[in-house]
């Protein structure tokens, strides 16, 4: 989420204005990047948006399973001067066409694996939203078919990009604070409020909720677990775990480096809210690394985590501790180490856009054929951390990771989760 003194709707308004203003100064036609949107739900708009900054980039087909979604992104795009571009319900409909360079899959969690690795069969690049997947099975069947096809991927955990996250990596990697043996990840999120609990009901008119529902269960049709809200149903996402834990984790796991860890416990549920959803409002999770602890937390209705932050991650070492947010971040030097421990604070730079950054990185690496800063070896990797924690919490075990083969040691519960079944037709892998 944008500073809270930065507004949603300022962050979005500069998105847009970026986009409309690309699209005055359109590049060569032979530099033109064609993109096939799949998914026009909410992130499309700031990812969109985001890669329409770019003064190549063209928006050459857009696919939702709802008419509504459709309307809504052809009206943006034309608010911004931008060529109307061709509108389907079916995926399979942008992916089979030549002129489309890469994906933008901006789909629900669950749809996430199966479009991308049919784009990389298609030979297309591929920007999917996080997290990578729903289940590690998943992500690992993406990140090896990406390898396989030797298609350029980069997942949108935009912070990736972001100049004063960079800078706080640098600082942990500097060792200036000296042994960092604990990262304290949180989320404290006031927004996540209560959804009530409506009944099922028929699918709205112009929505393929068959086609919306895909490899995950029959369901009958509940506007909780369609637009938005899905993401706290374990059929389709993961809740915060993976929502906000993947953006956090990450910053983590790009300072402290490519370590799997060994062990997880998790603990946490649905304390405060009512409603029908069904991933936990409160969570902790507390990973073993082979050289520091790694701790997650989230919870809801509530704006206030540490240093009075509603999200950030904690480097604490021998020396002093680094805390970063989206305002920036600072050094305290532990009290005894003062006087050889300089502490700085960096606010944000004003006007730094991670997404589109991110967006440009991509873009980028699919003409230079380098590996994004996000590649899905990366993004795998992140995913499948805070995937571990939902793991040992819905198995109700602590639970012991084997990296090198890629499964839980001796605990059936868990391992089960690791994977899931697809719903006929489809199939992955």
């Amino acid at each position: 989420m944008p500073d809270k003194n930065w507004t949603r709707r300022s962050w979005l308004a500069s998105l847009a204005a970026a986009a409309a203003a690309a699209g005055r100064q359109p590049a060569p036609p032979s530099d033109r990047v064609r993109i096939g949107l799949i998914g026009c739900g909410g992130i499309s708009v700031a990812d969109s948006n985001a890669f329409l900054a770019h003064r190549e980039c063209e928006i050459a087909a857009i696919c939702d399973v709802d008419d509504a979604m459709i309307g809504r992104t052809l009206k943006r795009l034309e608010e911004l001067g931008r060529k109307r571009p061709d509108a389907v319900k079916d995926f399979r409909r942008v992916l089979e066409r030549n002129d489309i360079d890469v994906i933008l899959n901006c789909t629900p969690d669950h749809w996430h694996a199966l479009p991308t690795v049919l784009a990389f069969e298609a030979g297309k690049g591929v920007y999917v939203e996080k997290p990578l997947a729903t289940t590690v099975w998943e992500g690992q069947v993406m990140r090896d078919a990406a390898r396989r096809h030797g298609r350029v991927a980069q997942m949108g955990t935009q912070w990736r990009s972001g100049t004063h996250w960079a800078e706080a990596v640098e600082m942990v990697r500097s060792g200036r604070l000296g042994k960092v043996r604990q990262v304290r990840c949180f989320a404290y999120l006031d927004w996540v409020t209560d959804c009530g609990n409506p009944p099922d009901e028929p699918a709205p008119a112009g929505v393929d909720y068959e086609m919306w529902l895909g490899p995950a269960p029959k369901r009958p049709f509940n506007r909780n677990r369609f637009h938005f809200h899905f993401r706290w149903f374990w059929d389709y996402a993961g809740g915060l775990m993976t929502d906000w834990g993947v953006h956090l984790i990450n910053i983590a796991l790009w300072a402290m480096g490519p370590e799997w860890p060994r062990s997880v416990v998790a603990s946490g549920g649905k304390y405060v809210l009512q409603d029908n959803t069904e991933t936990p409002d409160t969570q902790m999770a507390v990973y073993e690394f082979p050289s520091y602890t790694l701790i997650w937390e989230h919870a809801v209705q509530c704006g206030l985590g540490p240093d009075r932050r509603e999200h950030g991650v904690v480097f604490t070492g021998t020396e002093a501790t680094l805390i970063v947010d989206n305002n920036g971040w600072e050094v305290i030097a532990e009290p005894k180490k003062r006087e050889r421990v300089v502490e700085m604070r960096r606010r944000a730079p004003a006007g730094d856009n991670a997404r589109v950054a991110h967006a440009r990185n991509f873009l980028d690496c699919v003409k230079s054929r380098q590996q994004p800063v996000e590649n899905l070896d990366v993004g795998h990797h992140v995913s499948a951390v805070a995937a571990l924690g939902n793991i040992a919490l819905r198995s109700k075990s602590r639970i012991e990771w084997d990296a090198q083969a890629g499964r839980v040691a001796g605990n059936e519960a868990a391992s089960a989760l690791l994977r899931r079944e697809y719903r006929a037709p489809w199939k992955l892998g």
